[in-house]
């Protein structure tokens, strides 16, 4: 889909990204490169993430270098933050997108997958901004975007864990627009829907679940990736400059309806 942006709009900025390999974060590295920005991008394979920015760096004609690291490995978060300083001397934009989910009622639910997905959504989300906020945007302000979802905005059937995680980086979002606002530092999150073309939506919307769940959607379809990715460019543009603390739902209207579309996946 041709841009509406400027093509120059990030022009001198450095985005970090994380969950950058793949799915809704590789669409939003895309989108902040083609739009002036250079970019590091972060995850757990090291042979997929290095596939990811070789392909954006020759896609988009910007620097997009690949720093595999877990986020829930504060250690290597840290180094991941001090090489992307060391390579583009600044941070501007951080998007928090790793992420990890799975369908499982509740009951099934172990201590150890609900604790996982805990851990690689709220706690890595944390992580890396504190890290980032540590090491740049303290002193330099910049632009936080959250990956959330519309899980935890009604009761999502198999999600407890990803839909608890969600609403934490909700909580997380508004709390650090709050404290980190005087600094200079916007805090913003995005809630996708489903998403055509991502992993999640194919392990969680098999077969014909799609078809249902498509049906339950008001504007009739699922999401693409190049919208996501524009609602980022928005949110790390100065369009927004006065937009803070909120979280950006799209998902064509799936969560208006008392009834939530992942419900008719069982």
């Amino acid at each position: 889909m041709k841009s509406v942006f400027r093509d120059d709009i990030l022009e001198g900025k450095v985005a970090l990204v994380t969950g950058g390999g793949s799915g809704i974060c590789k669409g939003i590295a895309q989108a902040l490169l083609a739009h002036g920005a250079r970019c590091a991008i972060v995850g757990r394979k090291a042979e997929r993430l290095a596939g990811a920015a070789a392909e954006l760096s020759a896609t988009t004609g910007r620097e997009c270098i690949a720093l595999p690291a877990d986020v829930r490995d504060t250690a290597a978060i840290e180094k991941v933050v001090d090489s992307t300083l060391e390579r583009f001397g600044r941070i501007d934009v951080l998007v928090n997108g790793a992420a990890g989910n799975f369908l499982a009622p509740a009951a099934q639910l172990s201590y150890n997958g609900f604790k996982t997905v805990m851990e690689i959504d709220a706690i890595g989300t944390f992580n890396v901004t504190k890290a980032t906020f540590e090491k740049r945007l303290r002193d330099h302000g910049g632009n936080v975007i959250n990956i959330s979802a519309t899980l935890h905005l009604g009761g999502t059937p198999l999600q407890v864990h990803a839909a608890s995680a969600k609403a934490a980086i909700d909580a997380m979002t508004r709390t650090l627009a709050i404290e980190w606002g005087p600094l200079g530092i916007r805090v913003n999150a995005i809630a996708p829907g489903p998403i055509d073309e991502t992993e999640g939506m194919k392990r969680l919307a098999p077969g014909g679940v799609k078809d249902r769940m498509t049906a339950a959607i008001p504007l009739g379809r699922f999401g693409r990736i190049d919208e996501m990715a524009s609602i980022a460019l928005f949110l790390a543009s100065d369009a927004s400059s006065y937009i803070h603390g909120e979280v950006i739902v799209a998902d064509g209207g799936a969560w208006l309806p008392t009834v939530s579309p992942l419900a008719f996946a069982g």
